[in-house]
């Protein structure tokens, strides 16, 4: 069993919040149904966001309340940019936007090569006007870690102010993929699992997470 590089593993944030280790549960049982898994999946998705928009730079604004005026905090800069890589980005997207409904959104589409388990891109749309604006990857599963390090390689031509990976599981393998590769991208996720199969599935896991989200398995 593969263990993670300590340097990786400071780059990890762990969400340990209750709601969000007993949603995660109900997301891993095999019986959750194909509706019960995206209404939690977007619901962890909800909680997951206020710790990966914990550092978002404020700048200070001049409004009127209804008694006086006073200068109050707004987000600084161009707005949050959320990327989804497809498919199952897309089950972590809506629960992120019901919370910052004004993000923007990119798509990264990219699968994986069931017998060389390489990433390989076939759809790629941003925002325009990149710089200076703070980008969240968004996939639930952070397995081999291919898939994670060509789309984030993609988005770093488009040169944004920073890049976070979200995630709902990841294991040491795709950490320290990630890492080796990207060691300036921060990983924020609500477990770490054991382990990667043969097949590159994560161990305990919660099987394919397109599959389940979308009713395909």
């Amino acid at each position: 069993m593969m263990s993670i590089d300590p340097r990786a593993r400071d780059n990890v944030i762990l969400i340990g919040h209750p709601l969000v280790q007993h949603k995660l549960t109900l997301l891993r049982a095999k019986q959750t149904s194909t509706n019960s898994f995206r209404q939690l999946l977007s619901e962890v998705a909800s909680l997951m966001v206020y710790e990966l928009c914990r550092d978002l730079p404020l700048r200070d604004v001049l409004i009127e309340t209804p008694l006086e005026q006073m200068s109050s905090p707004v987000l600084d800069g161009k707005k949050l940019v959320f990327v989804s890589i497809l498919r199952a980005g897309n089950g972590f997207l809506d629960g992120m936007l019901s919370v910052v409904p004004g993000a923007r959104v990119g798509h990264v589409g990219v699968y994986r090569d069931a017998q060389t388990l390489q990433a390989v891109e076939y759809y790629f749309k941003m925002p325009k006007d990149m710089a200076h604006r703070d980008v969240i990857v968004l996939d639930p599963m952070l397995a081999t870690g291919n898939t994670a390090i060509a789309a984030i390689t993609r988005i770093k031509q488009c040169q944004p102010r920073s890049i976070k990976f979200a995630c709902l599981l990841g294991c040491p393998e795709g950490i320290n993929a990630l890492f080796a590769a990207h060691p300036d991208v921060p990983v924020v996720t609500a477990a770490i699992d054991r382990e990667l199969n043969d097949h590159g599935y994560i161990l305990p896991g919660l099987g394919d997470a397109g599959d389940r989200i979308f009713g395909t398995d």
